[in-house]
């Protein structure tokens, strides 16, 4: 089936509220003699990018903090988007439980799931084909979307799954010439119009501002990975500080959270004032 095609990359639409989870190591609190460091896991609102919870990653690992991060947010009607790291059946069936809808991309190495996604149909699939030009390279990316059961072949083995997704980008690298492919399979739980390839490529797409609205901001306007504060809850407290901060100006429709620093440094009264704190 030939792939509609659109010039501008897919925005999402109107609709339920959708929140990004990551983590994010902070690279300053590894031990030069070796061992873990501290990593925390965020959950991000698509859109405005405010940070409605974070967690530190204790035993377990990343994967372990996907629920209790979530345990703190009103999941009604909220889809939530993460990578492959937290497509587990059990995160499935929570979000069922909590009443949310997922949208997850699906490891290579997990067995029974990814060759039934591999073998699905998708040359018969409607499909969302969409430009990307900037930052030196052009990017071209389909989506394709099939609705899951009625059918042998249609079946994937994943809880509250009702469709699955192919996301296929193609890079040209116009400084070095060179070009690369990639493609990721995945699932999701949403129905109807929530599951159209337009909408199923928004949430894709803008899952990855977590990185772009939060650790690149913590990581360059905040230098934290160069921070000397290191042991004990320190790093944790200091990250939630930041991550205040980043709140604080977002909810006053900032984006370029390096300029609203820089002015509100100029006045000691401008953080009070932003934090609403008046005399």
């Amino acid at each position: 089936m030939e792939p509609h095609t659109a010039r501008e990359p897919a925005r999402e639409p109107d609709g339920p509220v959708v929140v990004a989870v990551d983590g994010k190591s902070l690279a300053g609190t590894y031990p030069r003699e070796g061992g873990a460091g501290v990593q925390l896991v965020a959950a991000l609102r698509h859109g405005d990018g405010i940070v409605l919870a974070q967690r530190q990653a204790a035993g377990g690992g990343e994967p372990a903090a996907f629920v209790p991060l979530l345990d703190t947010i009103d999941l009604s009607g909220v889809v939530v988007t993460a990578d492959a790291l937290h497509t587990t059946r059990a995160n499935a069936d929570y979000l069922h439980a909590r009443g949310a809808h997922f949208v997850l991309t699906v490891k290579t190495g997990w067995r029974r799931v990814f060759p039934q996604l591999d073998t699905l149909p998708w040359h018969e699939a409607p499909a969302l084909e969409t430009f990307d030009r900037g930052h030196g390279r052009t990017e071209r990316r389909t989506t394709r979307v099939i609705p899951l059961g009625g059918h042998d072949r249609l079946v994937v083995d994943f809880p509250h799954a009702t469709h699955a997704f192919l996301v296929e980008r193609y890079t040209h690298h116009h400084t070095t010439g060179t070009r690369s492919a990639y493609a990721e399979l995945g699932v999701t739980s949403l129905t109807g119009p929530d599951a159209t390839p337009d909408r199923i490529a928004a949430h894709l797409r803008r899952h990855w501002h977590i990185e772009n609205r939060l650790h690149w901001v913590r990581d360059v306007t905040y230098t934290e990975d160069a921070s000397r504060i290191r042991t004990g809850n320190a790093p944790r407290v200091m990250a939630s500080l930041r991550k205040l901060a980043i709140n604080a100006h977002r909810h006053t429709g900032v984006t370029n959270i390096a300029k609203a620093l820089r002015n509100t440094a100029r006045n000691p009264e401008r953080p009070l004032q932003l934090l609403g704190i008046t005399g």
